[in-house]
């Protein structure tokens, strides 16, 4: 009950069912669970946000669970209110815990007269009043560099272990990195699983085509475990699984830690040749998702970030939650 009236945590509109589901993982064995922060955010006929404590945090330290997914500036927003609120109420410390990092791809100037926004988050997120951050699996590693504050980036990877240690695979498995840059995180995974190893050559054309050509590695007749930090699109994925089926692979797995599934990326997934797609529930599950119902499953990563939080209110450290994999991957 102690640890109840000292930590506060509070959920914004993205992840309210995350959020309540890291507070039943808060706290020390055999005392775990806090109740939910009570706070209310409301839109005004405007558009304006204003977000209202209903309760006491003086002296508090407080957490804040709040995905910037779709809608991304209107969650990003909200957060940013939300960490000044918690200023103004006279809490001791502010976290803010930001399961899917959005701008996180924006990390540098890949031509000229181009913003950083990861960047400009960053010092936005600081400025507003936010003591810490706590994210999971940057789309590049090196965003945690851009805040003046303390950042643990946490990984998804031992939620993806314990599952696919557990569920059976048909025959010899291959991992496959849907491009170069990812090559480590598959590596990891590949040594983990005690499976093959294989790379897709891709060039990206444009910001929403890429190019795949060859396959380095043997993929023939095995399954295929596929993992990235985000299906956003699925452009990448979708091609890359049409090319493992032209080499003439088995069964198709796609692992990846956000769920963005934006635009296109349902119809377009729905017509690709994978089995199964296992994402976490960093970003919300939503009602688009149904026509992939069948071949979706959504793992948690409350415990992962219940501990962490458990952690950082009783100073203890968390380096062994995001020991470094290999980084995550790069667009």
């Amino acid at each position: 009950m102690a640890l109840a009236n000292e930590l506060k945590v509070f959920a914004g509109r993205s992840t309210p069912i995350l959020a309540e589901k890291i507070c039943q993982n808060i706290g020390e064995e055999g005392h775990t669970g806090i109740p939910l922060g009570r706070a209310r955010t409301d839109v005004f006929p405007d558009g304006e946000v204003i977000v209202k404590l209903e309760e006491d945090v003086r002296g508090r330290d407080c957490f804040i669970v709040q995905s910037t997914c779709q809608p991304v500036n209107e969650y990003l927003m909200e957060l940013l209110i939300f960490i000044d609120c918690l200023k103004r109420a006279s809490a001791d410390r502010i976290t803010a815990v930001i399961p899917y990092f959005g701008y996180a791809r924006q990390d540098r100037k890949s031509e000229g007269r181009t913003p950083i926004t990861a960047k400009l988050v960053a010092n936005l997120i600081t400025a507003a009043g936010c003591n810490r951050v706590i994210a999971m699996d940057l789309h590049a590693a090196q965003v945690q560099g851009f805040f003046d504050i303390p950042m643990d980036h946490l990984l998804a990877s031992p939620v993806f272990e314990e599952y696919f240690r557990t569920e059976p695979m048909q025959g010899k498995v291959a991992i496959v990195s849907p491009d170069p840059g990812n090559l480590k995180v598959a590596s990891h995974y590949a040594a983990i699983l005690n499976a093959d190893l294989a790379f897709i050559d891709k060039r990206r054309e444009s910001a929403t085509k890429v190019e795949m050509t060859n396959i380095i590695g043997d993929v023939a007749g095995k399954t295929v475990l596929m993992f990235d930090d985000m299906i956003t699109t699925g452009g990448t994925i979708a091609e890359a699984s049409r090319i493992l089926k032209e080499h003439g692979c088995g069964p198709i797995h796609v692992a990846a830690t956000h769920g963005i599934f934006a635009g296109p990326a349902v119809e377009r997934l729905l017509k690709a040749p994978i089995d199964r797609f296992v994402i976490t529930d960093t970003v919300p599950y939503r009602d688009t998702l149904k026509p992939l119902a069948d071949r979706l499953r959504i793992l948690s990563v409350a415990k992962l970030f219940g501990e962490a939080i458990t952690r950082i209110h009783l100073n203890q450290s968390v380096s062994s939650l995001f020991k470094t994999n290999g980084g995550a991957g790069k667009r």
